[in-house]
C-alpha cells in the first residue's frame, strides 16, 4: 500500500515523486520502459530555465537520482489497468498488483513516426520531432517540416526565423491548419512549400544530409539538401489502457485542465499525455509538481 502511485517516469511523472516525498508520501513509479520517457533522445536541452545545456540522457538520469535519493520507488512494470475500489486504488501491472490512496497517471505521449527507413538511427542526427527544443541547432541552415496541421506550420514559422530555408512538406495540397497561420508562411521569403508529396528517405551516413521526397501525383523523386527534418504530423498519447476511467478527447488527450483533475477523485494526469497548449519539459515538469500537490490535498482531507 502506498500513499501515491506514479504511472510513468519521465519528467512529469519523476517531478510528481519529487514533491510527493518531499510532502512526507510514500511513492511508487512504475515505468514500462526507460526512465527519462521522450527526452532521453534529445541530445542538448537549452531550453530549461537555469540549465544551459544538457543532454536529454543527463538530465533523465539526473531527475531519476534525485526522486530515488528522496525515497520514491521505481520498477519497471507495465500498466495494464487501473481500478477505483472506494477511497482506493488498485494498480495493476503485468506482473503484480499495487494499492494507493492516488495515482497520477504521467505517461506521456509518442510523436507518430513517418514510418520510413532509418527513421529511428537517426532521431538526434538530423531527425528531430520538436522545432522548439532542436531549431537553434540548425541556425543558418537549410532545414524540412512535414506535416499539415497547426503544429507544422507554427514549426514552419518558428524555424523560418532562425534558419536560412524551411521546405514545407505536406502529403496534400490542402492544409489542416489555421488559415492565418499559412497566411504568414506564404509571405515568407525563406518557406518553400512541397505539397502532395511525401518523405521516402533518409539521406546521409553518420547524420542526416538531405531527403528524398516523392511527389504523389507524378511519382518523380526529388532529392533536396538540408541539415535537419522536424516531423510533425501528430502525437499518439498513451492513455489507452485508462479509456474505461477517465475522459479521453478525440484525440485520446486525457481531459485536464491545469489542475490535473481529471473526472475521477484521486486520479490525476499530468504532463504530454494531458489536454494543454504547449508540451515542453518545462510544462511537464510543471505538470508534476502541480499533479503531486493536488494529490497531497486529496490525501489529507
Amino acid at each position: 500500500m502506498y500513499d501515491i502511485i506514479v504511472v510513468g517516469a519521465g519528467p512529469a511523472g519523476l517531478t510528481a515523486a519529487i514533491y510527493a516525498r518531499r510532502a512526507s508520501k510514500s511513492v511508487l513509479v512504475l515505468e514500462a520502459k526507460a526512465w527519462g520517457g521522450q527526452i532521453i533522445n534529445t541530445p542538448d536541452i537549452e531550453n530549461y530555465p537555469v540549465v544551459a545545456h544538457i543532454s536529454g540522457v543527463d538530465f533523465a538520469n539526473d531527475l531519476y537520482r534525485q526522486a530515488i535519493g528522496l525515497g520514491a520507488e521505481l520498477r519497471l512494470e507495465k500498466v495494464v489497468s487501473v481500478q477505483v475500489q472506494g477511497k482506493s486504488k488498485l494498480v495493476r501491472t503485468a506482473k503484480a498488483e499495487y494499492e494507493a490512496g492516488a495515482v497520477i497517471l504521467a505517461t506521456g505521449s509518442e510523436n507518430r513516426k513517418l514510418g520510413i527507413d532509418r527513421e529511428q538511427e537517426l532521431t538526434g542526427r538530423g531527425v528531430s520531432y520538436c522545432a522548439t527544443c532542436d531549431g537553434n541547432f540548425f541556425r543558418k541552415r537549410d532545414v524540412a517540416v512535414v506535416g499539415g496541421g497547426n503544429t507544422a506550420l507554427e514549426d514552419a514559422l518558428y524555424l523560418a526565423e532562425l534558419v536560412n530555408k524551411v521546405y514545407l512538406i505536406h502529403r496534400r495540397d490542402s492544409f489542416r491548419g489555421e488559415a492565418a497561420s499559412l497566411e504568414r508562411l506564404r509571405e515568407k521569403d525563406n518557406v518553400e512549400f512541397v505539397c502532395n508529396a511525401t518523405v521516402t528517405a533518409l539521406l546521409g551516413d553518420k547524420r542526416l544530409t538531405g531527403i528524398d521526397v516523392t511527389d504523389k501525383l507524378s511519382g518523380a523523386v526529388r532529392s533536396i539538401e538540408l541539415s535537419a527534418l522536424f516531423v510533425a504530423v501528430g502525437r499518439i498519447p498513451e492513455n489507452e489502457s485508462f479509456r474505461a476511467l477517465i475522459d479521453l478527447d478525440e484525440a485520446g488527450y486525457a481531459v485536464a485542465g491545469e489542475s490535473c483533475h481529471t473526472r475521477v477523485p484521486g486520479i490525476f494526469v499530468a504532463g504530454d499525455n494531458r489536454t494543454k497548449e504547449l508540451r515542453q519539459l518545462v510544462t511537464a515538469a510543471a505538470d508534476g509538481a502541480v499533479a503531486a500537490t493536488e494529490a497531497v490535498k486529496y490525501l489529507n482531507v
